[in-house]
């Protein structure tokens, strides 16, 4: 069965013990979400320096958020979701004047995981180890972690913006319209269409990045991450 990549959110289906339906989080370009949707509501897009994770990259008909930036051979890439990826080639950012180049795609895995990398291009801004954490503020990312049951957890999405729960659960499987995703970890933590590929970590340990969700920021929602040592080991990569 073929993914659908029009405006209307993808439908999922989670497997762990029980069947629930979940939204992908991939959408097409859409405004931020208003300040009084979220605790801590995405900062407004300003012109580009530094891209950190949380940030929104921009292909040419879809909007995602980038999670983590990352490094192998002295080549600087971001990670974000693979059924985010694999729609789009390049990549651009918001800039002075508008939208500005920062990448392309140089790797999708999705079904069967769900990630991919941006090889950045544009060398005339900086991939700092960072993400977006309460109101905006940027967040030291120093080292990796493995999701466990009851672990605190923050994420950072481009239209949810920042919020914190607790690991629910690990090693779940999800049945996309385009595929199975297996070895996914679920939080409490609500999340929005448009959120796709944001950081999730904890203190300043990467964790995943996420990948879907049920229910919204609105009335309530768990969310449904990547783990990020998966990726990096997939890669090659190291944390920036």
């Amino acid at each position: 069965m073929s993914r659908r990549r029009t405006a209307p959110p993808l439908r999922t289906i989670a497997t762990a013990a029980v069947l629930a339906v979940l939204g992908a989080l991939l959408t097409v370009l859409a405004p931020p979400a208003s300040a009084s949707a979220s605790p801590s509501a995405p900062a407004q897009p300003a012109a580009a320096t530094a891209v950190r994770g949380g940030e929104a990259l921009y292909g040419a008909s879809y909007a995602c958020t980038l999670g983590f930036n990352a490094v192998s051979g002295g080549t600087s890439y971001g990670i974000i979701a693979g059924h985010c990826a694999d729609v789009g080639s390049t990549w651009a950012v918001d800039g002075e004047s508008g939208r500005v180049s920062v990448g392309v795609t140089s790797g999708a895995s999705f079904p069967g995981n769900d990630y991919g990398v941006v090889r950045y291009t544009n060398t005339s801004l900086s991939y700092p180890g960072e993400v977006k954490g309460s109101g905006g503020a940027p967040v030291d990312i120093t080292g990796a972690a493995d999701p466990a049951p009851g672990m605190s957890l923050c994420h950072y999405g481009r239209v949810g913006g920042y919020r914190c729960g607790t690991v629910q659960a690990v090693n779940l499987t999800v049945n996309f319209s385009g595929g199975v995703v297996s070895g996914l970890f679920r939080s409490n933590i609500c999340s929005e269409p448009g959120d796709t590929g944001g950081p999730a970590f904890s203190g300043g340990r990467a964790v995943g990045i996420i990948v879907g969700g049920s229910g919204d920021c609105t009335s309530g929602g768990v969310t449904y991450y990547q783990p990020i040592k998966e990726i990096l080991a997939a890669y090659g990569l190291t944390l920036s």
